[in-house]
């Protein structure tokens, strides 16, 4: 939504009336866009109006229920919270930020939120009203729907023509996927028509991901798990959207430009103690190659060379090789070789000044490689 984009760099700039406007048309367009209403909570509470942002925020929490994402309830929730407390509902905020920490204890600025909130209820009498918990888990209030869902039948007698057809729902042995990936994200498409935007679950797992929808006129429910993904994902960062032909997910890899092999892996996840996981560690936590990879012997005068470094600089170099089918042969033999044999390779050829090339490590990862020069020459120190 090009309102909500503006919205979003309007709040980033600071310019909160014109968020609290930008956000409102979004809303309009899509009134069950839970991040639309945190978004103008958020403008409403740098302008301090709290009770606006508060309504927003318990909107957002209402829609974030319903549509039983957990992230997304956590985000309302602590909105709610935060304007809960600048209302002075001490107790209120309290209990709201418990919740928040059911659902991720880890949340940056939960303790910072807790202990302002645990200074003002030690600031006030045992008997104040604001002691009190008088705030519900979820507000009773009905969650909006969406702008299309409120055509009245005035508007369909003035345009018949202008109606649209009714979309018939895939059965669920017809239901097929697919997947692609960026540098970034991967996208994973539930080709499904006519899914019910209501009731489309999408549960987000750093390991795993879970869709799962009722299929219409067909008693039947659709499943679609992934235990586990290729490598992990953020999933505070990973979203879906349900259009009239398909449900689009789009999960943000945790480490950038890992190229995933396939959607689902054959790993160990975190789980029994002393597990371990069959993807490379600097897959998992995106440290890099030369952050962990061991420092073998060498005779040479400039001390030891990490091999693996060399051969992980060497893969970085994205331009064309130019010059003979000799050096496209090489280029070739190196791109299609493992870890292993890039960085015999790497080691073989400088060690011997480029008269040796050895793809075996066991062979020469624990000696200097000495030159081989073709007959009736000799090789030369620099």
């Amino acid at each position: 939504m090009d309102a909500a984009r503006k919205g979003e760099a309007a709040l980033s700039a600071s310019n909160y009336d014109e968020a609290i406007q930008h956000f409102t048309d979004a809303i309009k367009s899509n009134s069950a866009a839970v991040k639309y209403y945190i978004g103008r909570a958020t403008a409403y509470q740098r302008v301090k109006k709290y009770a606006e942002a508060l309504a927003d925020s318990e909107i957002a929490v209402a829609l974030a229920y319903k549509r039983a994402t957990r992230e997304l309830i956590k985000d309302a929730q602590f909105r709610r919270a935060q304007q809960l407390f600048f209302l002075e509902r001490y107790a209120d905020a309290e209990h709201i930020l418990e919740i928040v920490k059911r659902l991720d204890e880890k949340e940056k600025t939960l303790p910072i939120w807790t202990a302002k909130v645990a200074k003002k209820l030690q600031e006030i009498s045992e008997g104040d009203e604001k002691r009190k918990v008088t705030v519900k888990d979820v507000p009773d209030l009905e969650a909006p729907s969406t702008a299309q869902d409120t055509t009245t039948a005035e508007d369909t007698e003035a345009s018949p023509a202008a109606a649209p057809k009714p979309v018939v729902p895939t059965p669920a042995n017809k239901i097929k996927d697919d997947w692609y990936q960026s540098n970034d994200t991967v996208t994973v498409n539930i080709l499904a028509k006519g899914a019910p935007k209501d009731k489309v679950r999408v549960d987000f797992d750093k390991d795993s991901l879970s869709v799962s929808f009722p299929v219409e006129g067909a008693g039947a429910e659709y499943n679609f798990n992934v235990d586990p993904l290729y490598a992990p994902i953020d999933p505070t960062e990973s979203k879906f959207r349900v259009t009239s032909n398909k449900v689009e997910i789009t999960l943000r890899k945790a480490s950038q430009g890992v190229k995933w092999k396939t959607l689902e892996g054959d790993r160990m996840v975190d789980g029994a103690e002393g597990s371990k996981s069959a993807i490379p560690e600097h897959i998992l936590t995106g440290k890099s190659v030369q952050d962990s990879a061991p420092v073998y012997p060498t005779s040479s005068k400039s001390g030891a060379k990490n091999w693996d470094k060399l051969a992980a600089e060497d893969l970085d170099d994205k331009d064309e090789i130019e010059g003979d089918e000799t050096s496209h042969f090489f280029k070739k033999l190196y791109s299609g070789a493992t870890s292993e044999q890039q960085r015999a390779m790497m080691k073989s050829y400088q060690e011997s000044g480029g008269t040796v090339l050895s793809t075996d490590w066991s062979n020469v990862g624990s000696k200097t490689v000495v030159p081989e020069p073709p007959e009736g020459m000799e090789a030369r120190k620099y």
